[in-house]
C-alpha cells in the first residue's frame, strides 16, 4: 500500500492577512552537498478586504523573462490600498531553473510545465508544481501564466486562450485574455497535452490568462512593455486593480489558433536551419518555409521544408542546430471556431 500524498511545502507567508508580505514556500531537497536543505521559492502576497484571488505565475520555465520581470515590478509597486482582493504572486515559481536560465530543471531535468497536477511525493519539480495545483489554485479565482518562447523559440507576442469545454468558463476566459490587449490572441492546447499549469488551472475551475512574450533568450522591449501593461489591464478587468490602472487599448485583436500538428514545421535531420521568412510573414501550405543545411558535407544539397497550414508564422527557431524532430518553425492560422 502506497504512502499517501502530502504536502511538504512549508509557507513563511500568511495567505488570510491583508497587507504585502513577501516571503518563500520551502520544499525539501536533499543532495549531496546539503542533507537537509531546502527549494526557498520567492512568494509574494498582497491582500486588502474582500474581493477575487488572482494568482500570477511567471518563471514556470527559467530561460523566459519578461513574465518574471513584470511581476517583480508589480510586487515592489503596488499599494495595499490599491488592491481589493488578494494577489499571488510566485514570478520565479521553477526556481533552480530560473537560476539556471533552463526550460528544464536542473534537478531532474522535468520541464515543470508538463508536471501537472504535479505529485508531492515526487521529484523536486513534481513537488513544485503539486503545491501550486493542491494548495494555491484551491484558494484562486483567476490565473495568469506568464511565458515566452524560451532559449529555443522567438515568437509574436500574444495572449493565449486555453481551450475548455464550459461555455460559461470559456467566455470569461476569452475576455480576460482579449483585457490583456496583446498584438495577437492564439488558441493553443499544446499538441492536446493536459499536464499544462493552464490545463490544470481550469480544470480546477479558475479564469486562465497564458501569454507567449517573444523569447529567443533574451528579454524583448516590446513584449515587457506589452506584458507589464498586459498584467495591469487583466487584474482591472477582474476587478482586483481599479480601472484607471488599465490603458485604452493599443491593438486591433486578431484571433488565431494552432491547427494541430500542421502548425509546426519539423526538422528531418541534423544540420543548420536557414528560415525563409520573418516571424508575422502571412505563408502558405505548401510554400517553401527554410532548409537545412549540412555543414561537414558542403556537397550535399540542403534538405527543404515546407509550410503544412496557412497563417502567419507566429514563432520561429532561435538556435541554428537542428536534428530530427526540431520544431524550426510554428505556424498559427486564423481561428475557427466560434468564442460565443
Amino acid at each position: 500500500m502506497g504512502l499517501k500524498a502530502k504536502q511538504l511545502a512549508q509557507c513563511t507567508v500568511d495567505f488570510d492577512k491583508d497587507g504585502k508580505q513577501s516571503g518563500y514556500f520551502n520544499l525539501p531537497l536533499s543532495v549531496h552537498d546539503d542533507a537537509w536543505g531546502v527549494i526557498r521559492v520567492p512568494l509574494a502576497v498582497i491582500k486588502n478586504g474582500v474581493g477575487p484571488t488572482v494568482i500570477l505565475e511567471g518563471g514556470n520555465h527559467g530561460d523566459e523573462y519578461e513574465g518574471p520581470i513584470a511581476l517583480g515590478e508589480l510586487i515592489r509597486d503596488l499599494d495595499p490600498g490599491q488592491v481589493a482582493g488578494r494577489l499571488i504572486f510566485i514570478p520565479a515559481i521553477n526556481l533552480p531553473a530560473v537560476l539556471q536560465a533552463r526550460r528544464t530543471s536542473p534537478i531532474d531535468d522535468l520541464n515543470m510545465n508538463r508536471t501537472f497536477p504535479g505529485d508531492a511525493n515526487g521529484t523536486a519539480t513534481q513537488q513544485i508544481s503539486a503545491f501550486v495545483n493542491d494548495a494555491l489554485f484551491p484558494m484562486g479565482d483567476a490565473f495568469l501564466d506568464l511565458h515566452s518562447g524560451g532559449s529555443s523559440l522567438d515568437l509574436m507576442p500574444s495572449s493565449v486562450i486555453e481551450p475548455v469545454a464550459d461555455p460559461v468558463q470559456h467566455a470569461k476566459n476569452v475576455a480576460a485574455v482579449t483585457a490583456f490587449d496583446a498584438p495577437l490572441i492564439v488558441v493553443i492546447d499544446n499538441r492536446g497535452d493536459h499536464r499544462t499549469a493552464t490545463a490544470s488551472a481550469a480544470r480546477a475551475g479558475l479564469t486562465v490568462v497564458g501569454t507567449e512574450m517573444a523569447g529567443a533568450g533574451t528579454v524583448s522591449i516590446d513584449a515587457l512593455n506589452i506584458c507589464r501593461r498586459g498584467v495591469r489591464n487583466v487584474l482591472s478587468h477582474l476587478g482586483v486593480l481599479p480601472p484607471e490602472m488599465a490603458t485604452a487599448p493599443r491593438h486591433e485583436q486578431r484571433l488565431f489558433e494552432l491547427p494541430g500538428s500542421d502548425a509546426f514545421v519539423l526538422a528531418d535531420d541534423d544540420g543548420v536551419f536557414e528560415p525563409f521568412h520573418k516571424n508575422g510573414t502571412m505563408v502558405s501550405r505548401g510554400q517553401p518555409a527554410g532548409r537545412i543545411h549540412f555543414l561537414s558535407h558542403p556537397d550535399r544539397k540542403p534538405a527543404e521544408l515546407t509550410y503544412a497550414a496557412d497563417g502567419i508564422l507566429y514563432g520561429r527557431r532561435q538556435p541554428g542546430r537542428v536534428r530530427p524532430g526540431n520544431c524550426c518553425l510554428v505556424v498559427a492560422s486564423p481561428y475557427g471556431g466560434s468564442l460565443k
